[in-house]
């Protein structure tokens, strides 16, 4: 099961997050033999339910919460709102305070994965360790938000089925080599049924006002002053390539590397058992002693 808990952002925007766990564990201090809590943060058009399996296995030893980020899922998509990188990153600082999470551990895919690092390097006291899944340090450039921006204008929407959601991301979509169902299940979980059909829970111009916000810039100096240990895990059919990657890990001052086969960009959700194999013993040696 998943509890909701709405924290306030910044601006006073409304965050939805999402506590799992069966009970939900109550605040608490963290003390010898404690567990640390967890923050996870969905990428790009995700939403905090993308990590439910992850969230609910991390839940028997650790008090897991998933944020919707804004924009996203539940939580507020001001139209006229920022949606900045100092926004993303003072949403998630201001939920970890607000939820008493802090020390926690942040595990971040995509965009959340800069958020988590971005934030662990402006405030160290709350982050106690660092997943980054499938998120490259380099500067992307105009010429991919150009592509991003003639995707958006290719989806069918709005589309008639579910069935129609999932064969399109996971078939059709010309961004797909091959076959992936995972990658159309994926998809199916951000839309929402409207009177004309299925359309997505976000704005897709919202969508890409994010993602220039950091598409055009390099994110190595701020990698560099993440100060707690940190696990660069990529999937070997993902856009974190391996010798960005174990770049950097030579870059951060605690970095570990971790790749998870027979997986995409979408690592948590291609191959969620080799997934969680990867971050498990990283996960142990966060434990108190």
């Amino acid at each position: 099961m998943a509890r909701r808990i709405d924290v306030t952002g910044a601006g006073g925007v409304r965050l939805a997050a999402w506590e799992f766990g069966d009970p939900p564990k109550t605040n608490r201090t963290h003390g010898p033999g404690d567990q640390p809590g967890v923050l996870l943060l969905h990428g790009l058009m995700g939403r905090a339910s993308h990590w439910a399996p992850t969230a609910r296995w991390l839940s028997a030893r650790h008090r897991a919460v998933a944020l919707d980020q804004r924009g996203h899922g539940r939580s507020d998509k001001p139209p006229h709102g920022s949606y900045t990188r100092e926004a993303y990153v003072d949403d998630v600082e201001a939920a970890l305070e607000q939820l008493g999470l802090g020390p926690a551990v942040l595990i971040g895919h995509a965009m959340g994965a800069l958020t988590a690092w971005q934030l662990a390097a402006k405030r160290p006291d709350l982050v106690r360790g660092l997943i980054i899944c499938d998120m490259r340090a380099s500067a992307l450039g105009a010429a991919s938000q150009h592509t991003w921006t003639e995707w958006f204008r290719a989806w069918p929407v709005p589309f008639a089925t579910l069935a129609d959601v999932r064969k399109w991301f996971g078939e059709d979509d010309p961004w797909v080599e091959r076959p992936n169902p995972a990658r159309g299940e994926f998809y199916a979980e951000v839309m929402a049924e409207s009177p004309d059909g299925w359309r997505p829970v976000f704005e897709p111009q919202q969508m890409l006002r994010t993602r220039e916000t950091w598409v055009y810039d390099a994110h190595w100096e701020e990698l560099a002053q993440v100060r707690c240990p940190t696990l660069v895990v990529r999937g070997l059919d993902g856009e974190l390539g391996r010798a960005e990657a174990q770049e950097m890990v030579r870059v951060l001052p605690g970095g570990q590397y971790a790749e998870v086969a027979d997986a995409g960009h979408l690592v948590h959700y291609d191959q969620p058992e080799a997934w969680r194999a990867a971050i498990e013993p990283f996960l142990d040696t966060l434990r108190p002693s």
